[in-house]
Formats: C-alpha cells, sequence, structure tokens
C-alpha cells in the first residue's frame, strides 16, 4: 500500500516535478475548461472530450512505458524520487480522483443543460414507438451484419480484443449442454466504422441514442435459444510505446519494422480496462486474469465508457451556429505596410521583407501559397520539405505531386515515426514517391521533427532560396486550431543552413557549424546552455539580464540545472510552458527568480520561442523543439535565430502578450500544483486569443522584455 506521507516527502524533496504526475495536472488544466460556466456546453463537451483523449495517448505511451519497466523486471528511478512500482500506485491513485471528476461533470453540469440546447442522448426504450422502430431497422441494416460473437471457453480459444474498442461481454447459460460448464462467456467488439450514436432529428431538438444502447436492446439476435445472464460493457488500453526501442541498426528493413510494430500497438500489454459499474463478477475476473490486470487498472464507469463519443454532438451541423466563430485573419505584420500597387507575386513581397507567420491568427495560406506558386512556376528548380504531419486531403501532397509532374525535382522526408500518423505517412509518402518524388522515410535511430521547406528558383541573374521554417506541422487543418509560428525569408544565411541541413539529413554531409541554426541531436542543448550561461555571467557582471522561453514541454534535466544556476546568479526567468514541467520554481536557494505560467485556452499553445536579453541586444530563437531530452538527443530538431529587426520584435510581443495575458493563464506553484491568475484590483483583462488579432507594426515596435 501506498504510505502517502512518505510519498509525498519524497516527491516534495525532490528539485524536480515528476513528467507524469506534470502531465495530470495539465490534464487539470484542460479540464478545468470543461468546467467553466461561462462556455457553452458545446465547448464544455469539447473539452472533456479533450482530456478523455489525453488519457487514451497518455496510457498507450506513458503508463504504457512504465509497464515495460515492470513487466520485464527494469528499475526506473522517477524525477519524485520514486521507484517504478510506487510511482504507479501514485499515479493510478490520483488517476482515479481526476476520473471522479470527469463523471460529476458530465452528471452533474453538462447532462442536465443538454436538453436546453435542443439535444438529449436517450436510450432505446425512451423513443417513440415510431422512433424505435427505425433503430431496430437500422439495427438489422447496418449494424447486425457488422457484428461477430466470440466465445471464450475450453473449445475456442481467447479472442483478441482489439485496442480502445468498446466490447461487450456477454454470459449466457445455455441449458440444452447436459454436461460441462453451461455458462459461456463471449465477447462483441462494436467496429470503429460505426458512429458513436444514431441520430433522429425532431421537431424542436435532436436525440442521440448512443450505438452500444442499440446493441445491447438487440443482442438477443446474436444469441438465440440461449440466456442471456448479462451484458456488461468494457473497454481496453494497450500499450503503445514502442519509440525507445526504435533499432539503431541502419541495415534494418526499417519499414517493415515499424508495420510490426504497429500491429504490436494493436494487441500490446493491457494497461487499462474502464468498464461499466458493477459488472457481472465471473467477466471482471476473466478479464483481470487473462489481462493480468491490479485492482487499480480498473476503472468502473457509471456513464459512457468514452467521452471523446462527444465530438460527434461538438461538430453536428445542426449546432453550428451556437458554436463560437473566430475572427478573420488577421494581416501578417511585416505585410500590413505593403500598399495598393506592390506586387502580388509571393516571390517579388519575399525578396523585400522576411515574414514572421503567427497561427492561427496569421491565415496559413502565406506559406501555402509560396509552396504552391513553386509548384506551378516554371522558374522554380527544387523543393525540399520535412513532413511530419499532414492533413486530410491535403493541398501540401497536391503541391508536390504537382511539381513532380511538372518536371521539378521534389524532395521530401516523411517521418513515418510520427506518432499515431505513422500510417498516413507512409500512404501519403508512396504515392508522392509513385510520382517520381524523392522520398526518405525519416531516420531508424532518431526521429525527424524539424519543419523546414526549401524552394530553389532560378532568377536569371541568380539563384535564389525561398526558405520557411516553423514551429508547427505543414498541415492546414491544424493550422487553425494550434498557435505556431513559421519564418519565410530568403536571407542566403538561412539559405545555406537549410541546404546543408537537407545534405544532412538525405545523404552523408556532416555539418559542424550552422549560421543560424541550432540542432539537435549535436548542437541544441548545447547552445542554449551556453546561452543561458552568457546570461549568468552578465547577472553576475551587473549587467541587465532576462530569460523568457515558451515551449510545450520542459523536462531535460541538463538544461533545468542551467537554469537553475542562472537563477542563483541573479536572472530573471520567465517560462511559459503549455504541458509538462519538471522545474520546480520559486524554492529558496534554487530558484527564487523562475516562475512558470501555463496558457490552456481556445487554441492549443503549439509555440516555442527561447529570448535571451544579451545585455540590451535581444538574441531569439524559434522552432520545433521543446526543452526535453528527447528533442536534444533522439530527434532531428531545428530552431532558427530570428535576425530581421521587425520580426524578432513580433517574436518578443509574442512572449511580452503571453506574460500580459490573465485570462487564460495558470501559475506554477513550488509543489507542482497550478492556480488560476488572478487579475489585480484595477486591472484590466488581456486575453491573447483575442489581442493577437490586433496585432501591427506599431504595438510590435513597443514591445520589450525587460
Amino acid at each position: 500500500m501506498v504510505n502517502h506521507d512518505k510519498i509525498s516527502a519524497l516527491i516534495n524533496s525532490s528539485n524536480y516535478i515528476s513528467r507524469d504526475l506534470s502531465w495530470l495536472q495539465f490534464n487539470y488544466r484542460v479540464l478545468a475548461q470543461a468546467q467553466m460556466s461561462s462556455r457553452t456546453v458545446f465547448e464544455r463537451l469539447k473539452f472533456l472530450a479533450i482530456t478523455a483523449s489525453n488519457f487514451d495517448e497518455f496510457f498507450m505511451i506513458r503508463i504504457g512505458s512504465l509497464y515495460n519497466y515492470i513487466d520485464f523486471g527494469k528499475r526506473r528511478l522517477d524525477y519524485s524520487g520514486l521507484r517504478e512500482d510506487q510511482f504507479k500506485e501514485k499515479l493510478f491513485l490520483d488517476i482515479h480522483e481526476f476520473t471522479k471528476m470527469q463523471f460529476e461533470l458530465i452528471q452533474k453540469e453538462l447532462a442536465p443543460q443538454f436538453e436546453d440546447n435542443g439535444f438529449k442522448i436517450s436510450k432505446v426504450n425512451e423513443l417513440t414507438k415510431e422512433e424505435q422502430d427505425k433503430v431496430e431497422n437500422y439495427f438489422s441494416k447496418m449494424i447486425f451484419p457488422l457484428l461477430t460473437p466470440m466465445v471464450y471457453d475450453t473449445y475456442h480459444a481467447f479472442p483478441v480484443l482489439n485496442n480502445l474498442l468498446s466490447i461487450f461481454g456477454v454470459i449466457t447459460h445455455d441449458k440444452r449442454e447436459e454436461t460441462g460448464n453451461r455458462r459461456k462467456i463471449s465477447f462483441v467488439q462494436i467496429p470503429k466504422t460505426l458512429p458513436k450514436y444514431y441520430q433522429i432529428e425532431r421537431e424542436d431538438y435532436w436525440v442521440f441514442v448512443p450505438i452500444e444502447e442499440i446493441i445491447e436492446a438487440y443482442i438477443t439476435r446474436l444469441f438465440r435459444n440461449v440466456d442471456i445472464e448479462s451484458v456488461d460493457l468494457f473497454r481496453i488500453t494497450r500499450n503503445g510505446d514502442f519509440t525507445l526501442d526504435e533499432s539503431d541498426d541502419l541495415d534494418t528493413d526499417f519499414l517493415n519494422e515499424l508495420k510490426a510494430k504497429l500491429r504490436t500497438r494493436k494487441t500490446g500489454r493491457v494497461v487499462r480496462m474502464e468498464i461499466t459499474k458493477d459488472p457481472n463478477p465471473m467477466l471482471r475476473e476473466i478479464l483481470m486474469e487473462r489481462f493480468d490486470l491490479d485492482e487499480e487498472n480498473i476503472f468502473e464507469s457509471p456513464v459512457h465508457l468514452d467521452f471523446t463519443r462527444f465530438w460527434q454532438i461538438v461538430g453536428h451541423k445542426a449546432f453550428a451556429y451556437l458554436q463560437p466563430s473566430s475572427p478573420n485573419y488577421s494581416t501578417p505584420v511585416a505585410l500590413q505596410s505593403f500598399k495598393r500597387g506592390d506586387s502580388d507575386n509571393i516571390f517579388d513581397r519575399l525578396k523585400k521583407q522576411d515574414i514572421l507567420l503567427h497561427h492561427p491568427y496569421n491565415s496559413p495560406d502565406t506559406m501555402l501559397e509560396l509552396l504552391e506558386a513553386a509548384a506551378d512556376d516554371p522558374k522554380v528548380m527544387a523543393i525540399k520539405m520535412t513532413i511530419y504531419r499532414l492533413a486530410k486531403d491535403s493541398r501540401v501532397t497536391k503541391a508536390l505531386l504537382r511539381a513532380v509532374e511538372s518536371g521539378k525535382q521534389v524532395s521530401a522526408l516523411f517521418e513515418v515515426k510520427a506518432r499515431f500518423d505513422e500510417e498516413n505517412n507512409l500512404n501519403e509518402a508512396k504515392k508522392l514517391q509513385v510520382a517520381g518524388c524523392f522520398v526518405i522515410y525519416g531516420m531508424s535511430a532518431v526521429k525527424t521533427h524539424t519543419k523546414l521547406m526549401l524552394v530553389v528558383r532560378n532568377e536569371g541573374d541568380k539563384v535564389r532560396r525561398y526558405v520557411h521554417l516553423g514551429s508547427g506541422n505543414y498541415n492546414e487543418s491544424t493550422a487553425k486550431l494550434y498557435t505556431d509560428i513559421g519564418l519565410i525569408t530568403t536571407k542566403e544565411a538561412y539559405g545555406e543552413d537549410v541546404s546543408e541541413f537537407f545534405n544532412a539529413i538525405t545523404g552523408h554531409s556532416q555539418p559542424k557549424k550552422y549560421n543560424k541554426l541550432l540542432t539537435a541531436p549535436r548542437q541544441m542543448r548545447k547552445g542554449f546552455i551556453h546561452l543561458i550561461e552568457q546570461e549568468a555571467k552578465n547577472a553576475k557582471d551587473g549587467l541587465d539580464s532576462r530569460i523568457v522561453i515558451k515551449v510545450n514541454s520542459l523536462q531535460d534535466e541538463k538544461l533545468m540545472d542551467s537554469l537553475y544556476l542562472a537563477s542563483q546568479a541573479g536572472v530573471k526567468i520567465d517560462l511559459i510552458i503549455r504541458g509538462i514541467c519538471c522545474i520546480r520554481p520559486g524554492r529558496e536557494g534554487l530558484s527564487e527568480n523562475i516562475s512558470v505560467k501555463s496558457i490552456v485556452g481556445d487554441y492549443l499553445e503549439h509555440t516555442r520561442l527561447f529570448y535571451f536579453h544579451n545585455n540590451g541586444d535581444p538574441i531569439v530563437y524559434g522552432g520545433s523543439a521543446d526543452a526535453m531530452s528527447r528533442s536534444f538527443d533522439r530527434r532531428i530538431e531545428s530552431q532558427f535565430e530570428i535576425v530581421d529587426p521587425l520580426c524578432r520584435k513580433e517574436a518578443i510581443n509574442i512572449l511580452e502578450y503571453n506574460l500580459k495575458d490573465n485570462m487564460n493563464s495558470f501559475i506554477m506553484n513550488e509543489d507542482g500544483t497550478y492556480s488560476k491568475a488572478k487579475r489585480t484590483e484595477g486591472e484590466k483583462a488581456f486575453d491573447i486569443f483575442k489581442e493577437f488579432y490586433n496585432v501591427s507594426q506599431k504595438s510590435v515596435n513597443k514591445a520589450k522584455l525587460l
């Protein structure tokens, strides 16, 4: 059993915050969005669905990784100071508390609002006779042919039950059998091709009938002439973590190895079982024994097993008018001074001025316009890109295909280890390869996470390189939901760097130094630590010093130690960390000068920026990498220095606005918990998700961080 006092003492004595416990704190901040009464019920359901989706991935990857240690008897010491078994008990205890809050939210606060918002969730027996007839017909025509009951007994092996599918466990009793065990267990998996709800339109509202309710209502048709003793719904989550075990052997048939590991994800060790409340004891016992589960792995649910189902309601066209609409895109700051009569040609515009894009406030069309113009422009000779995640029906793929068909040299590095996008990336890469594109399927030893695009254009007097460097994926769908930055430039220093970088990742070149890039896995950690140490030196010398870092996650111990030393030297350090943060702020003698805030709200914060005051001549980097050990050691990443004065000012403005935000901010306490930021008396509301739509050159030029 967990000794709570001892566990708390160990956790609090560490200089670092546990990565996984910090992630759980992040999910609390997401849940806080679902708890906000000022949001519509549809927004609140959306955020509740996000917490559930987050947990699915957390169990597959983080809990899965933990079980890799436990199941194979390997030792693991968490940042909290806890060994693997202790940590598992602590983590599951906290997760159970979190799930109780999810259930209470849906039952006590959200469900009572459904009918007032034009919909309800109903069981089959709550429908009218006419509606029940429609449901029965839907079951007979659409559902019944897809269902396959799978019996488990002395003659039939235990079936393979799929990850994250809702499954019925059915105990039956056959009186006709004269000998042997008359009670049998069967499993019925609900195919993922079925919607989560059957929809019925009434005169003044919509009725959503859960698919599992329909199947349960007519399940006797799958078990004729036998008595059904019990029907229970459950859902399993399997270990999906295999990233740390990627082969270092470059001669391995990498794509076949990846495909085999994808199959493993679908059949790996069960790490969680969600099941309806008070299930049949026989079913529960068999599943626990079969999957080697402890009580802590079992999550009995009084309501729906899978809250991700709410996406079907949130995205329903009937409620589109109730959804908050985003403002129109704002013009990128660098383009605000362009006048009527200036060339609309993207190449001409870029020759005059670097452009820093800030999504989703600026449209992704500027970047896509460059790519699509390059695909069609006869002067363009080559296009090179790194691709991590693509949108469905991607404009990026279409543009690259057009470029190949027009005879241009096109190179694309597809990261086929982009988690949960592996199969889609393999398919898109094959499509381009067949068309004649030079495709690189990532690298087996490391994951390529950098976001780069290079366009090479023959302009008569010279060959000019147009470069895009970003923090986000080349995905026009997520560009509407994630905050990201992207720099488009024609400066030679970037062109040389990106050309060298592509030569390194597509061939065997190994450049020793770049002009404006910090790259991983070689230079990045060392480069950032050098900049941190320079700020510490300036502070010791009595010079002005300041560090502001905005990333998704901070976990790397060496980088955190350098920040601790800089704090002790007197450097004021502000960290804006959306998710995992393992540094401990505000501890006497360690980190008094470090503050941490997290911004969670309408958009998912994905921008990465590093600011170093440098005695009044700021150095600012942006790019693809978080401050994680995996980013520095096991990924191909790049951070680019922003040198154009206007673009650098805009990056500083982004950080300044983040620090000013008092509507979406959570402040990290020394113990690793978070408190919602509160406005002081008389302080005006400052909401970055609104203010960034109004950024101008005038406001950017005022930006400063000291």
